[in-house]
This record gives structure tokens, C-alpha cells and sequence, in this order.
């Protein structure tokens, strides 16, 4: 919810469709997925990783499905986790059916290169059969050589013309429990075919800047990217894709989504980036409260600022706020007001206190207003 008329940003109407027990679309929140790279025949390496992206705060996850011995292990994983997976099938139809009866919670396909139509029939069936929802995955780098041949080279006209070509294959089995994405490595390219698809469809959309590069460069291309799409209020699921871990896709997914006020979970600092006035390291200060408080996923903002100049004003803004003084003594704030001051020595563990213990409260709260909910619930019922 944005606090002021310029901060709103009002949604594309979609269908909404269920990822396992993740809702996609509609009046859902954007949902933050990435994907495995570990080998899935590996179920206890792939369940590893999938358990440190839950901490990062992963809403969904992708496996990559090539072979039987991968979709044998898949049950084993989805068994595990605590998250729905989604398993990532290309070419073989089969792998799409094992996966289904593995208890992937949605199939990731492109109906083009599943085979003949009888086959897509059976895995829309399969999915049917278990629940599973799909993914309808459009890439630049893979198209179709009949779209090649038309438009001589990958554009917004061409992903957009192959995905609703692709759902069409769906559609008329009467299966529409699916999710589209578009993605280039091109930020004009994927963000031309988004916004084209958005005017052509209601189904989900999710967005992502493919191969989008390594940690910095990727995470530049894709907030510009992914950035400019939820600004426009498009997108109902995104992937940051980086060559990283998928945990810091996750981190850079959340990062996106809260600066634009669409999903609040975890710290949110607000830092500026130092210059002669600053009363004490702002770079390493802020370095150390981000590995510190990485683990906290209540909605906290913090404000770490070098100086007086602008550090009481965003203070005010803030739940908790530490602003630079001389004589390596510092102000600490709380919801905006003076509180008390602290020494260099003792700010970090200081503040890593106080950001705790609000963090404590504000879960003990939240339990205690759902288990309020919940005994009126039952109350009603008898």
C-alpha cells in the first residue's frame, strides 16, 4: 500500500492461477522464484540449496527436469521443501508427466517442443491429473524457425506472436491454469514484448531479463528491466537471473519489489554513500548490518546516515535511525523521534539490538493477532 498518490502503482488485471500453495496473479502478491543449479539427481544437494533460498525468502523454485533419473529424485525434493517447485521440462514429454506425478507443482514448458498434439494432451492431462498449473517459457534465444523465417530475427512481435501461439496449444484443451513468460537478455526486447503481451492477454505474467549477466551487471540490467514492468504495474511472478547462487537472485528480487513499495519483508536500510562529513565508516557500518540482520524477515526500515545533513530528515521516515555525530558520538532514533545517543565502538551491536528486538515484537504481535483470529473463527462456528 503506497502512502502517497505519486507511489501508486495500479496492477495489470489478471487471471489467477495456484503455483502448489502459492497463489499467481490477480490480487496476489508478486511472488520472487529462481532456480536451482545444483544437479536435481542430487536430491540432497537440490534440497540444500532449495532450504537456504527459504531463508533468503523464496516464494517458489525451480528444478530442471532433463532426465528420468532427475524427475526420480524430484519427489524426494518436493517431499523436503517448504516452498512449491517448479520443474523445468524441455523436449521429452515424458519428463513433463514423471514430474507432474512427482508432485512438481507446476511444469514449465513450451508446448512447441513437447511433440505432437496427442502428447501435449497428455501432459495437460497429467497436470489435470495432479494439480499442476504451467509455465508457458518464450525465450529470444529459442524461437520457433517459422518465426525466425517471418520476422528475420528474434522481436517484441515474434516472443509475443510464440507465446499466445504456445497457450493456444493449451487453450484448446481446455486447460487454462497457466502462467506466460517472454524473456530476452535484451532489456528493450523483453520489455517491449512484455508490455505487448500485457495489452494481448489477461493470463499472469512472469518476468524475468534473461542470462541477464553476473551479480552487479545482472542485477543493474534487471532492476532497469523488471524495474521499468512493476513500475507499469506488470508482473505477477519475477526471476532475477544472474550468474550468482540463487539466493542472491532471491535477495535482489526482494530488493526490487520493496523499493517500489510492492512487498515489505525483512530490513530495509537507507543509507547515504559517504563523503568527508560522515562521522564514522558508513560503507563498512552498512556492510556489517546487512550480514547481521539478514536472518530478520519482519518489515523494518532502517536508516544508517554519516552526518546531520540529511540523516535527521530520513530518520523521520524511518522505524530506527542512526545519524553521525563528532566526537564519535552518534544520535539513534526510534519511529522518528531523538532517543539516545551511542559510541563508534558499540553502534553496530547496538543497533543490531534494537532492530531484534522491534523484529521479536512485531512477530509476537502478528501471533498474537492470528491466534485472536483464529479462536474467533472458531467461536463463530460453534
Amino acid at each position: 500500500m503506497a502512502y502517497r498518490p505519486y507511489q501508486q502503482i495500479l496492477r495489470r488485471a489478471s487471471r489467477q492461477i495456484g503455483v502448489g500453495k502459492v497463489r499467481v496473479g490477480g490480487d496476489a502478491p508478486i511472488t520472487v522464484q529462481t532456480m536451482t543449479n545444483t544437479p536435481t539427481e542430487d536430491a540432497k544437494a537440490t534440497i540444500e540449496q532449495i532450504r537456504r533460498c527459504e531463508l533468503a525468502g523464496v516464494d517458489i523454485v525451480r528444478v530442471s527436469c532433463p532426465t528420468e533419473e532427475s524427475t526420480a529424485a524430484l519427489a524426494e525434493i518436493v517431499r523436503e521443501v517448504n516452498v512449491p517447485v517448479v520443474a523445468d521440462i524441455h523436449f521429452h514429454y515424458r519428463r513433463a508427466i514423471e514430474a507432474a506425478e512427482a508432485g512438481a507443482a507446476c511444469l514449465r514448458i513450451n508446448p512447441g517442443n513437447i511433440g505432437s498434439k496427442e502428447r501435449v494432451k497428455e501432459v495437460v492431462k497429467a497436470a489435470r491429473d495432479h494439480g499442476c498449473s504451467m509455465r508457458i517459457g518464450v525465450n529470444a534465444g529459442s524461437l520457433e524457425k517459422h518465426l525466425l523465417e517471418k520476422y528475420g530475427e528474434p522481436n517484441p512481435e515474434a516472443l509475443v506472436e510464440s507465446a499466445l501461439w504456445h497457450a493456444d496449444h493449451l487453450l484448446q484443451e481446455g486447460f487454462d491454469e497457466f502462467k506466460i513468460s517472454v524473456k530476452a537478455s535484451d532489456v528493450f526486447l523483453a520489455v517491449a514484448a512484455y508490455q505487448q503481451l500485457a495489452e494481448a492477454c489477461d493470463h499472469p505474467l512472469h518476468i524475468g531479463i534473461t542470462e541477464a549477466g553476473g551479480r552487479r551487471a545482472g542485477t543493474v540490467k534487471s532492476a532497469i528491466g523488471l524495474g521499468s514492468l512493476l513500475w507499469a504495474g506488470i508482473g505477477d511472478t519475477l526471476r532475477v537471473s544472474l550468474s550468482a547462487e540463487p539466493e542472491e537472485e532471491v535477495a535482489v528480487g526482494w530488493d526490487l519489489l520493496k523499493s517500489l513499495h510492492l512487498r515489505h519483508r525483512g530490513v530495509k536500510i537507507i543509507s547515504c554513500p559517504s563523503c568527508a562529513r560522515q562521522g564514522f565508516d558508513v560503507i563498512r557500518t552498512v556492510e556489517k548490518l546487512e550480514e547481521r540482520l539478514a536472518h530478520i524477515s519482519e518489515p523494518i526500515t532502517l536508516s544508517i546516515i554519516g552526518c546531520v545533513v540529511n540523516g535527521p530528515g530520513e530518520a523521520l521516515m524511518t522505524d530506527i535511525g542512526l545519524t553521525g555525530g563528532g566526537a564519535g558520538s552518534h544520535m539513534i532514533y526510534g519511529m522518528g523521534k531523538q532517543s539516545h545517543r551511542i559510541s563508534t565502538e558499540e553502534m553496530v551491536d547496538h543497533i543490531v539490538d534494537l532492530v531484534t528486538a522491534r523484529a521479536e515484537k512485531m512477530a509476537a504481535e502478528k501471533r498474537a493477532a492470528e491466534a485472536e483470529a483464529a479462536a474467533a473463527t472458531r467461536q463463530a462456528a460453534e
